[in-house]
């Protein structure tokens, strides 16, 4: 069934007999909160407590929060770790950040048993063509420019069965309360990885348009997972270079799928 996380009955109907909830469900993309911070708070903090409060009268066994590290804000150097104090620096990351504390306030309020992850730079197939993989990827694909902000900023990619994995293992074995970080353990500059997507596209740095950087933009995302590595046996099986490869790919032979989704926000972005 599909639906709103917001829509407390909807919710409170599909809820019961289940042993377990994975809460993906975020608005996610950066860019947006900053345009407007709503629909980000709406979702991220209220659909949140609504799943909360359902999963507690439902009597569900474990629910496991997913979340990312950019509630952390930014680090020079080194890497956190899950005690790291919370500094988020955009709309997006301050609502996940809501979020966090408010899924493991009911673990220590109500006992539920609640699990938190935080997660690196996603990338790999089915990924909406708003992410800077999927975005480049796809406008170089049909001979259009990248807009590039934030040359030296510093990411490190995760691809997405690497994350699954981790969020498996969280789900299966993970300590209620807990919190545990997912990376992928590959730190790559927003100017590097232009460049392996341009060779990958044949293309040049002239195809490259410098824009304005993102207000607030964070420098540096770099995540510990020895806890993660250490309790429950995590670690990324994807070489970055593999699995850019395979997810460059994949978007030049599934142009049916994200042509219609970048048609669309190109519409509302024109209204």
């Amino acid at each position: 069934m599909r639906g709103d996380i917001c829509d407390a009955d909807l919710v409170d109907q599909v809820m019961p007999g289940h042993d377990a909830v994975v809460h993906f469900a975020a608005e996610s993309h950066v860019d947006r909160s900053i345009a407007g911070a709503g629909p980000f708070v709406t979702t991220n903090v209220l659909g949140t407590q609504v799943l909360l409060d359902a999963a507690r009268k439902h009597g569900v066994g474990r629910f496991v929060h997913v979340s990312t590290d950019e509630v952390y804000g930014s680090i020079a150097e080194g890497s956190w770790t899950e005690e790291w104090p919370l500094a988020p620096n955009s709309p997006y990351s301050a609502s996940k950040a809501a979020s966090d504390l408010l899924a493991l306030a009911y673990h220590r309020t109500h006992g539920m048993d609640v699990v938190v992850t935080r997660c690196s730079n996603n990338y790999g197939y089915y990924q909406f063509p708003e992410k800077l993989i999927p975005l480049f990827t796809t406008n170089l694909i049909d001979g259009g420019t990248v807009p590039l902000y934030g040359g030296g900023n510093i990411r490190d990619w995760l691809h997405v069965s690497d994350h699954c994995r981790g969020i498996d293992l969280a789900l299966r074995k993970g300590r209620a309360g807990q919190v545990y970080n997912i990376g992928g353990g590959t730190e790559v500059t927003n100017k590097e990885l232009t460049g392996l997507l341009l060779d990958a596209a044949g293309a040049g740095w002239d195809r490259v348009v410098p824009v304005e950087d993102r207000k607030g933009h964070d420098r540096r995302y770099s995540l510990d997972i020895s806890k993660i590595s250490e309790e429950l046996g995590y670690a990324p099986q994807v070489r970055f270079e593999d699995g850019l490869a395979a997810t460059i790919a994949w978007y030049r032979d599934n142009r049916a799928w994200w042509e219609p989704l970048k048609e669309l926000a190109a519409l509302e972005a024109a209204k």
